[in-house]
């Protein structure tokens, strides 16, 4: 394993602070889906998708595509260990995981146009780049739209500590982009300990969805904040309002957010982190049908600044982060989620997708870590009419760049809502991701 001692001491002196091995082809979404064509709408195979955002952008080379040949200065400090496909290994980091591996299918080819994190955040939740405006819409919100509100439970609900941000500015790409705000998704925070606050109530103090017992006293509240809601602009502020007030007068939709009435058991295979019952939450919320649940890897110890939400943007301490923090949640909150949802019989009807804005740097940099790489990075894929246990594409021998097809996340945001029942018509009717291709080898 890795000495955490002597990488540590390394960058402080350095800072001033084959189964089945895929090609990556892809063809136009549309003309095939399986042996099936395509024309006019069809059947979602996906009821819902869950899509785990990375935020901050986890190393590739240290995770899911290591490189054990490679020079010393590339493939870092931690060994490869076997998966159940036959040929294929993951570093020791992700033993739940590289045991899971025929639940899932990994992808290792993937590219992006932006190195920086809001724009390449956008272009990872868009498929486009910020510019030329009007920004798209989140793939999330392209779901939500074409599904539209059904009963008090949002189409599309965020889970994470607020918009993913870096120091100067947040994802523009989170939304409804040129939908439109009535797009943005449903903004929901989870605690550790698995306690929901949703954003849009914290005008009214105490309002949460495990107080809220009857609608007087919400009425009492609202009462006692009139000037606030003027103060706060309310006419704008309103609807986001209403929609939340009435999810939490609904007790069938106020159970969905309530975690508590989950056994001890779950809630431990998941792991008491944020992110752990982050995603606990989303599997309530698939059983409650909803049809996008977006969750953010946020609130954990950072690499960069106090107080700022980097996640896996380890410029520095990234061996002492990934293997005493990251990686060991990541394993053991995702392998939770593959298995609960395969247990309840949930996986099959639903898409889950793990990925970052891009990877980072195969050499590692003189502070002992690694920095932003465009050009070569991962994603996972499960459910929802993909077929597991399979290595889609395949990186050069330093992990730099992928030697098959390049995966875009234009292509991701396609095969994402082909999957959730989008096709080729309904998306140049809604007029999004065009000229978006579908990752056939997934099928």
């Amino acid at each position: 394993m890795f000495d955490v001692g002597s990488f540590r001491a390394r960058t402080c002196a350095g800072i001033g602070r084959r189964s089945f091995l895929h090609l990556g082809a892809s063809i136009p979404a549309g003309l095939m889906l399986g042996s099936r064509v395509l024309h006019g709408a069809h059947p979602a195979r996906a009821k819902s998708v869950i899509f785990v955002w990375l935020w901050g952008a986890p190393s590739h080379i240290d995770t899911f595509d290591p490189k054990p040949a490679a020079p010393s200065e590339y493939r870092g400090p931690f060994s490869p260990i076997a998966t159940k496909i036959p040929g294929v290994q993951f570093t020791e980091l992700l033993p739940k995981l590289a045991a899971r591996s025929d639940q899932f299918s990994l992808i290792r080819s993937h590219v992006t146009t932006q190195p920086g994190h809001p724009d390449a955040g956008t272009v990872g939740l868009t498929g486009f780049e910020e510019r030329p405006e009007p920004v798209q819409p989140n793939f999330g919100s392209i779901v939500g739209k074409h599904r539209g509100h059904k009963g008090s439970l949002p189409p599309f609900v965020m889970v994470g500590r607020g918009i993913p941000k870096d120091v100067v500015r947040k994802i523009e790409g989170y939304g409804g982009g040129k939908f439109g705000k009535a797009a943005d998704p449903f903004m929901v925070s989870c605690s550790d300990e698995g306690q929901v606050e949703i954003p849009s109530l914290q005008l009214l103090d105490g309002l949460s969805p495990n107080r809220i017992s009857d609608r007087n006293r919400v009425r009492a509240s609202l009462d006692g904040t009139l000037s606030q809601l003027e103060d706060a602009g309310f006419a704008s502020w309103d609807r986001t309002f209403q929609r939340a007030y009435g999810l939490i007068t609904s007790p069938q939709s106020r159970a969905a957010f309530d975690l508590t009435q989950e056994s001890q058991e779950t809630r431990e295979a998941y792991g008491h982190t944020t992110f752990g019952q982050s995603c606990l939450l989303s599997r309530r919320l698939v059983e409650a049908g909803v049809p996008y649940i977006q969750v953010n890897w946020s609130e954990y110890v950072e690499s960069i600044t106090p107080n700022c939400d980097f996640g896996w943007d380890t410029h520095i301490y990234n061996f002492e982060l990934l293997q005493d923090t990251h990686c060991p949640i990541l394993d053991r909150a995702f392998a939770a989620l593959l298995d609960d949802l395969r247990t309840r019989g949930l996986l099959d009807s639903t898409l889950v997708v793990a990925m970052g804005e891009f990877g980072r740097t195969p050499r590692i940099n003189s502070r002992a870590a690694r920095d932003h790489w465009s050009r070569c990075y991962f994603s996972l894929w499960s459910g929802g009419g993909t077929q597991p246990g399979r290595v889609i594409g395949a990186s050069d021998r330093y992990a730099e760049d992928p030697v098959t097809t390049a995966i875009t996340p234009k292509m991701v945001g396609t095969t994402i809502t082909e999957l959730a029942g989008i096709d080729t018509q309904a998306r140049a009717e809604m007029r999004v991701l065009d000229g978006g291709t579908v990752i056939q080898e997934l099928l």
